[in-house]
């Protein structure tokens, strides 16, 4: 498949149409509404799925073979974070409070926005390796650590311990990494009785949980009217840059180019559950317009639809450049 056949392909995936559904929901204000409840256990069945997932292809994987893309990812995690900071306080001159929040969301990755990516690899014939849903969590927590101890060193300090058992035992890492360890204990064998709820069931509900996610970010759309253009110029330009840098990474780490495809997504995606929780124990001072109206309703949107067929091709294109 060409480029224009691959974008075209991911706008018409049932994802990417259930995510548009809830945008245009929200803007002729239907009554349309996943209830609450639901919207929880949602979220915590895909988290909890993508760590039992990377549990089980760990199991399968050598150290040898993990180690050097764990390390990427995490210094990956890192340099994203002061990319986001930097953009924020150097150019959008934001204070360092509502700067080290936008950095925490930037810095750390969007597990929808991830299982969207590979998905779309697999349709574009490039399978990933099995392991990256283990790096997600390696993606969430240095990011959001980092982004605490940057206002910690601010004239205006914050608290952090809180806001690191917050990050800790928060349902997102917690699900995540539980996740992981039930897969590695059990193993593929292990898993087979539940194959069916967490694997086959999983694309169902991965669209049923984004007419939500379109609802949510179709109404943080409309407060892009009240923002700056700046907001969505960061909230597409660093992405860019972050994704380009994930891209390169796992290129050098040996990924194939399916998983070079797929970091560079996560490295461009921005985190709107397990760092709006950190963010608002750790950085209270922030804005939540600024880093909840980025992240959902320019980021998202952007990466569901372009952004993983253009960090394919850059994938493509670093393969041919340094492999």
């Amino acid at each position: 498949m060409d480029t224009i056949d691959l974008i075209r392909a991911n706008l018409l995936s049932p994802m990417v149409l259930g995510f548009m559904l809830g945008v245009i929901a929200a803007f002729v204000k239907s009554d349309l509404r996943v209830p609450e409840p639901l919207y929880v256990g949602l979220s915590m069945y895909l988290l909890l799925a993508i760590g039992l997932k990377g549990g089980v292809a760990l199991s399968e994987t050598t150290l040898g073979i993990v180690w050097l893309p764990a390390v990427a990812t995490v210094c990956l995690g890192l340099l994203t974070t002061l990319i986001a900071y930097w953009a924020s306080r150097s150019l959008w001159k934001l204070d360092i409070a509502n700067a080290a929040a936008l950095a925490a969301h930037y810095g750390s990755v969007s597990a929808v926005t991830f299982m969207a990516a590979l998905t779309f690899v697999r349709m574009a014939g490039a399978e990933a390796e099995g392991y990256l849903p283990g790096l997600v969590a390696l993606l969430e927590i240095p990011a959001i650590f980092l982004a605490l101890i940057l206002v910690q060193r601010s004239a205006n300090k914050q608290p952090i311990g809180e806001a690191i058992r917050e990050t800790l035992t928060g349902k997102s890492i917690l699900l995540l990494a539980g996740g992981l360890l039930i897969g590695g204990i059990s193993g593929r064998e292990g898993m087979e009785p539940v194959k069916l709820v967490f694997v086959d069931a999983f694309p169902g509900l991965l669209v049923l949980f984004l007419v939500e996610m379109g609802i949510v970010a179709g109404r943080r759309m409309k407060e892009i009217q009240r923002s700056s253009a700046f907001l969505v110029a960061f909230a597409i330009g660093v992405p860019i840059v972050n994704g380009a840098i994930g891209v390169v990474f796992g290129v050098l780490c040996g990924l194939s180019l399916g998983g070079s495809t797929v970091l560079g997504v996560m490295a461009a995606s921005a985190s709107y559950i397990a760092a709006p929780a950190a963010v608002r124990v750790g950085i209270p001072a922030a804005n939540p317009s600024f880093y909840l109206t980025a992240a959902l309703g320019v980021t998202f949107p952007f990466n569901l639809t372009f952004g993983i067929p253009l960090f394919y091709e850059l994938a493509r294109f670093a393969k041919g450049v340094f492999v």
